[in-house]
């Protein structure tokens, strides 16, 4: 039975089909990433998963069981960061995981906190609040905090997508080493091949909408620990990227029409420059009046 299983599963905004027909079964501790162009029903894909919003057709279920709504064993980390900004590093973290752990003691709860900021290397500025922070160490709050409620799977929803080369090339490292030390199962949202091959075990694309739906997935075959530099050299990866980015391409190729319009032309005729300036009225060609005047 697949740990997360997405069966016929239809979305629309309105009368706008958003999401047809998608289907998708997830290994525990898979890490799968769905690639495709904005505005294409990605971030609404990932609601479903995440519990936010309810499919108009088809079922979600996660470890065998429906989803219904939001839980904790479903972690999204926010393409925004969402932090709260009243409070500081530790005090977002640690409000998530006494929700979450209200049986802890306090002792507990801040052993816990501590551990997740320490992952993120974020022990330096547990006491600053976000204004303080960086954009990339703003999402490390988010994902220490999406982290510490201990999620059977972790949802990323474009997370690096707002950042610099260099803070997002940082980033894919460290959600490659979570996800290397927790196991975790993880489904990716991303924009960018090269980021879904660096990550992913499986990556899927999307096809264009309206009415978006997965298109063939394509297994990642690169040993790990994955290293972006030797990979720009490595002929498997070169193939993989290639063949994705010709899918996503394709896409664009098949839906590419040709519209044929009729000119019509604007009722003005050009202008009796004979006539003056004042008051000149345009002259229309349904207003023309023709004589035929006949000399012998």
């Amino acid at each position: 039975m697949s740990f997360l299983r997405l069966s016929g599963v239809s979305k629309k905004h309105g009368r706008q089909s958003i999401l047809r027909d998608i289907d998708l079964s997830v290994s525990e501790g898979e890490f799968v990433a769905i690639v495709g162009y904005s505005g294409q029903g990605k971030t609404t894909l990932m609601s479903l998963i995440a519990g936010l919003a309810r499919p108009d057709e088809g079922s979600i279920t996660l470890e065998g069981n429906p989803v219904t709504g939001p839980g904790p064993e479903r972690g999204l980390v926010f393409q925004n960061y969402s932090l709260l900004p009243w409070l500081s590093v530790r005090e977002n973290i640690a409000l998530a995981v006494d929700t979450v752990f209200p049986a802890w003691s306090a002792a507990e709860r801040d052993a816990h906190v501590d551990k997740y900021i320490a992952m993120v290397k974020l022990s330096h500025a547990a006491d600053r609040r976000p204004r303080q922070l960086s954009g990339g160490m703003r999402q490390r709050v988010s994902v220490a905090r999406t982290l510490a409620m201990q999620p059977r799977i972790l949802l990323l929803d474009e997370p690096l997508s707002a950042l610099d080369a260099l803070t997002r090339a940082k980033l894919q490292d460290e959600f490659a080493d979570i996800h290397r030390t927790t196991g975790a199962t993880v489904v990716l949202i991303t924009n960018s091949v090269d980021e879904a091959l660096l990550l992913a075990d499986r990556v899927i694309p999307l096809t264009l909408g309206p009415g978006a739906t997965l298109a063939a997935p394509v297994a990642v075959d690169l040993p790990r620990p994955r290293d972006r530099l030797a990979l720009n050299h490595d002929p498997r990866f070169k193939r993989l990227r290639a063949d994705i980015t010709a899918t996503l391409l394709g896409f664009n190729a098949a839906r590419t029409t040709t519209l044929t319009r009729k000119l019509v032309l604007p009722d003005i005729l050009p202008e009796d420059l004979d006539q003056p300036r004042v008051n000149r009225p345009p002259r229309r060609l349904s207003e023309e009046k023709r004589e035929i005047v006949s000399v012998s």
